[in-house]
């Protein structure tokens, strides 16, 4: 039974534990302040999610209501919008063939994912091609376990393989590439350096969140404001950036949602769905490499955008760490919601295709 908008909020004030929120702030605001300190890539995020997953792993029933959530997830997409100017509609031409060969990566990349998901981990047709998909976490979670997969190996494996690419990617950008955070300079303008009107105009970008669900936009809580906070952006009714104290608040708040996602689930069952993870996040990054390698050869597009674009994280995380690392935020966001786009639409078909091909496979009891 569906129920409407106005129960599930009263369901989820209603559940809602404020002394275990209490506790997970704070370990995610401590664990960012930390890695903040130690001038460590995306600090507030990553600090939060390795805290909360840290307590979760501990038996500690951390959670983060999806409300709060969602209003970070707004505050992030009013940000992404902020880096579309005038200047960029120019540029879209050059990203045709890069979101092309998005498509292509999908398909071999979910294809290597079912290969070592079978072979490697033994895991079921069903669980191993909705785990494999390098995208979509809620739609893959809901549909695959409709279709009869397991949906708690597909919600931990997927959860796994954002964590760890939100991990990897800044770390290896650090360390590999000399990209020095402390360089980066703030977050985002303080809380009063806002003028009034602009801070008036990206708040009425909150809106866009009810434009997306009408329009049935993929993470419409994300896409619709970023899309109206791009619009004006790019009309030049503004160049305002969200007060950088929203920007950490935000990168808390999505770490510590991370984190909560292993809470209630067994430390063995965690152990296992890691490693099995870990493999085939590598896996993953290492076609990232090979596309974006390529493609930085055809299309003179920089190397770290076209990864940040084809690393198969989240739209929120990956955005986010375009935007600690100074990388194109247009470009790498443009790219990730095109993903959602072509898994969510083209998944059901290609399942249906897949699924045929495994029950051929399939050797009939001689009657």
């Amino acid at each position: 039974m569906t129920h409407p908008p106005a129960d599930r909020w009263r369901n989820a004030i209603r559940n809602l534990k404020p002394g275990l929120l209490a506790l997970t702030l704070g370990l995610g605001t401590a664990g960012g302040a930390l890695f903040s300190f130690f001038h460590l890539p995306l600090a507030w995020m990553i600090g939060s999610m390795v805290f909360c997953t840290a307590a979760a792993m501990g038996g500690l029933p951390v959670q983060v209501p999806g409300g709060l959530r969602s209003a970070m997830i707004m505050i992030l997409g009013i940000m992404l919008g902020s880096a579309f100017n005038p200047d960029i509609v120019g540029r879209l031409g050059d990203w045709v063939l890069s979101l092309t060969g998005l498509a292509l990566y999908i398909l071999t990349g979910g294809a290597l994912g079912i290969l070592f998901l079978r072979r490697v981990a033994r895991y079921d047709p069903i669980t191993s091609f909705f785990t494999a998909t390098p995208g979509g976490l809620n739609e893959m979670v809901i549909v695959g376990g409709a279709m009869g997969g397991d949906d708690r190996t597909i919600s931990v494996a997927h959860s796994a393989r954002v964590m760890l690419v939100v991990m990897v990617v800044p770390v290896w950008f650090q360390f590999f590439e000399g990209y020095s955070p402390a360089a980066r300079g703030p977050l985002g303008p303080g809380l009063t350096e806002v003028p009034p009107v602009d801070l008036a105009l990206l708040a009425s970008c909150a809106v866009g969140a009810l434009l997306g669900k009408w329009l049935r936009l993929p993470a419409y809580m994300l896409v619709g404001p970023m899309l109206l906070s791009a619009a004006i952006h790019l009309a030049g009714l503004t160049a305002g950036k969200p007060p950088g104290v929203l920007v950490a608040a935000a990168q808390i708040v999505v770490g510590a949602a991370l984190g909560s996602r292993f809470s209630g689930v067994r430390l063995s069952r965690i152990a296992h769905t890691l490693a099995i993870a870990s493999g085939l996040t590598l896996m993953l990054l290492a076609v990232t490499m090979v596309f974006s390698v390529a493609l930085h050869w055809l299309t003179g597009i920089p190397l770290p955008a076209l990864v940040l674009a084809f690393a198969p994280g989240g739209l929120a995380e990956m955005s986010l760490v375009a935007l600690a690392l100074g990388v194109d935020a247009a470009f790498v966001s443009t790219h990730h919601i095109v993903r959602i786009v072509l898994i969510v639409s083209l998944v059901p078909l290609v399942f249906r295709v897949y699924r045929h091909m495994a029950d051929r496979r399939i050797p009939k009891n001689p009657e």
